[in-house]
């Protein structure tokens, strides 16, 4: 699978995710991103007009945080039920 740059605007996150955000963990994240770069691709899956977030709240939160428009991510196929 290969990581392809989304623009962070394009990236919806569902309301029952935003809920498990944690302050503490995108500043710590977004200290470690700022000094060694985004090691692992957060995880989106495509909507009808834009992404949905599936893995990566606080990776997302921190690099808007460092003023990012773009997050490394990579498309996976959304889960049937």
């Amino acid at each position: 699978m290969k990581a392809q740059d989304i623009a962070i605007e394009e990236i919806y996150i569902p309301v029952d995710r935003r809920k498990t955000l944690n302050p503490e963990t995108v500043e710590t994240l977004a200290e470690d991103i700022l000094e060694n770069g985004q090691k692992t691709p957060i995880q989106v899956r495509q909507g009808k007009d834009r992404y949905v977030l599936v893995e990566g709240l606080h990776r997302l939160h921190a690099c808007v945080s460092l003023g990012e428009d773009k997050i490394s991510a990579y498309l996976v196929q959304a889960k049937k039920f």
